[in-house]
């Protein structure tokens, strides 16, 4: 049986090997960024969600749709970061109505490229954390 002055040498060995293993788990979290298909589970979610948020925000009169996902990366740490790089078109419908919308022609075409970071965690909300666009 340890005496009584060796518990607190015994907690500190306890605690000190905790320690290094939370910190080696840590150094872990940054596992991956990969590119990834936009049929990926929860891809076409975080697409749906940046398009809205693209339109809430947008001082157009019509909304815009993907014409073309040209890149989709998942990097994966302590939660889910989606890099979504596409082309979006305007169309003839207006803001938030997505039933039978055919997209711009004419003088009033619009074509813009977008690349967006999005936070994905685990139980909470979506947050866009970096949004670039360009005529394109």
């Amino acid at each position: 049986m340890a005496r009584l002055w060796q518990v607190p040498q015994i907690l500190l060995a306890i605690l000190v090997s905790l320690m290094a293993l939370t910190y080696q788990e840590k150094r872990k979290t940054f596992l991956s960024v990969k590119e990834v298909p936009a049929s990926e589970c929860y891809v076409a979610a975080t697409m749906q969600y940046v398009i809205n948020d693209f339109n809430e925000k947008s001082d157009d009169k019509y909304s815009f749709q993907t014409v073309h996902v040209l890149k989709v990366q998942k990097q994966i740490t302590g939660h889910v970061l989606y890099h979504v790089n596409m082309e979006m078109r305007q169309t003839t419908c207006q803001k938030f109505e997505t039933t039978n919308c055919s997209f711009q022609e004419g003088e009033i075409y619009k074509q813009i490229e977008c690349f967006h970071s999005v936070f994905v965690p685990w139980f909470e909300k979506y947050r866009i954390l970096n949004k670039n666009c360009t005529n394109g």
